[in-house]
């Protein structure tokens, strides 16, 4: 280059002189793709930057929607609405609804209205009838018939599917307690699953921070090299606990997911209400409560009541049953309101009684068969009742536990807390030994464990109480 500028210098052309100079500072300037550095790999546990979106950016529409927030109401809420065990009770009480109401409609007077034509070979000039119990060689039927049985069996079956019906909307009701039972247990694992993972972050994060404090330490000649392998050691637990920690909170949010989606969706947040205070109910209030609104008990009682009612129906196989019609229209030798001026129009009235009077011992049998299952029903709705006293004294009692356990246990956890910040403070300066910090890390995460896992143990024991009260204790 440098002769270059020599002789173009030399041969006085400063102008090209000049632009050369101005060529060689560009292609200096411009950079070479070839030339360029690797771009930095990214580090691990960095902290991602946010990303603006612009309305109306291509990018902001291939992002994912912004999660559901769930409440527990409305996880209870989508759950009935796809539950297999709870619509497969809300279909029975529906169609037991129906049974009741075809009993019922069954012992009104029902009304039809009959076409016949009745056409018999004649023999004779006068025209006869073969058939004697033909009226004529052409007959013609049109008419209406108002038909009504009064039948006790009729009644007695109508209040039996009544009682049948009221079963049914009981047990309607136990498997919608029990599925509140399901959710509130499989929504608090989500929200316990999600600080356990917190809490395992933050044993992971302060396990590497001692694991770097030691090797400081050792190269310091402070500590052996043996608190080094320790530390690792620990390092290595924490890190198999927080991926744990994120397996539990996978699971868990699967759960809840097919409980509450009709479409499988894990897009979803939940409102952690976890550690929000809930008051326990008196027992003599949970008591009264579950005497007169328990469905179990109303199971129990209402298959009494269809037992009982199966009695009636069969003691009503010894009395008679009444039958009445009345038709009106046309029975005529022609299809025509009037036939040679005169009407053909009219109506008649029949009824009839029929009286049993002997069917080899059936109806005797009936009713003894009946009288069995009452007998049962009656050892049923007694057993309901002693097993109602007792899970109501048993499940109470473990709520009363749970909830007297999770005040210590949350001081438990605040104290764990606490000591590990010392130890590891006291370590620092040579007064405690590795033992007593893993010692301390370890405590600290069995406590917040322990604190999370008691709390969804009381709100599981609130959620039982509800089974027999039919109120779900909310914050």
């Amino acid at each position: 280059m440098k002769p270059i500028i020599e002789k173009i210098v030399l041969n006085n052309k400063p102008h090209m002189f000049f632009s050369l100079l101005v060529a060689v500072l560009l292609s200096c300037s411009c950079p070479v793709r070839s030339q360029e550095p690797d771009a930095p790999s990214p580090q691990p546990n960095a902290v991602p930057q946010p990303t603006v979106l612009i309305p109306g950016d291509r990018q902001s529409a291939s992002l994912p929607p912004a999660p559901a927030a769930i409440t527990l109401q409305d996880a209870i809420e989508r759950a009935r609405k796809i539950n297999i065990t709870f619509q497969s009770a809300a279909t029975d009480a529906a169609v037991a609804g129906q049974d009741r109401y075809q009993a019922a409609a069954g012992m009104l007077p029902s009304a039809t209205f009959n076409n016949q034509a009745i056409y018999t070979q004649v023999r004779g000039p006068q025209a006869n009838p073969i058939f004697i119990a033909n009226n004529g060689a052409h007959e013609y039927v049109s008419q209406a018939d108002i038909h009504e049985v009064f039948d006790l069996a009729a009644l007695s079956n109508f209040r039996k599917l009544a009682a049948a019906a009221a079963v049914a909307r009981a047990r309607r009701d136990v498997a919608a307690r029990g599925l509140v039972v399901t959710v509130v247990q499989n929504y608090y694992a989500v929200a316990a699953a999600q600080r356990k993972l917190e809490t395992a972050q933050r044993n992971a994060s302060e396990g590497d921070q001692f694991f770097k404090t030691t090797q400081a330490l050792e190269q310091g000649g402070e500590v052996a090299h043996s608190d080094v392998i320790k530390a690792e050691l620990q390092v290595q637990e924490r890190h198999r606990q927080l991926q744990e920690a994120q397996l539990g909170l996978l699971n868990a949010r699967l759960n809840l997911a097919v409980l509450i989606f009709k479409d499988f969706n894990d897009n979803y947040d939940i409102v952690d209400d976890l550690h929000t205070p809930v008051p326990l109910p008196r027992l003599e209030e949970v008591e009264q409560r579950a005497t007169h609104d328990n469905p179990d008990l109303r199971v129990a009682t209402e298959s009494l009541n269809v037992a009982r009612r199966d009695v009636s129906t069969a003691r009503a196989g010894y009395f008679p049953s009444l039958t009445a019609d009345y038709f009106y229209c046309i029975d005529a030798p022609r299809f025509a309101t009037r036939i040679n001026g005169v009407s053909t129009l009219g109506s008649a009235v029949s009824g009839g009684i029929l009286f049993p009077i002997w069917n080899w011992g059936i109806t005797q049998s009936k009713v003894r068969q009946a009288g069995y299952r009452r007998n049962l029903a009656q050892l049923q709705l007694s057993l309901a009742q002693r097993t109602l006293r007792s899970e109501i004294r048993s499940v109470y009692a473990e709520a009363e536990t749970a909830l007297n356990e999770l005040a210590g246990l949350q001081r438990a956890a605040e104290l764990s807390a606490e000591s590990l910040r010392l130890i590891t403070l006291r370590y620092k300066d040579g007064e405690s030994t590795v033992l007593e910090v893993v010692d301390a890390q370890t405590t600290y995460a069995q406590a917040n464990t322990a604190y999370q896992d008691g709390a969804v143990r009381y709100r599981v024991a609130l959620a039982n109480l509800q089974t027999l009260t039919g109120v779900l204790t909310t914050p």
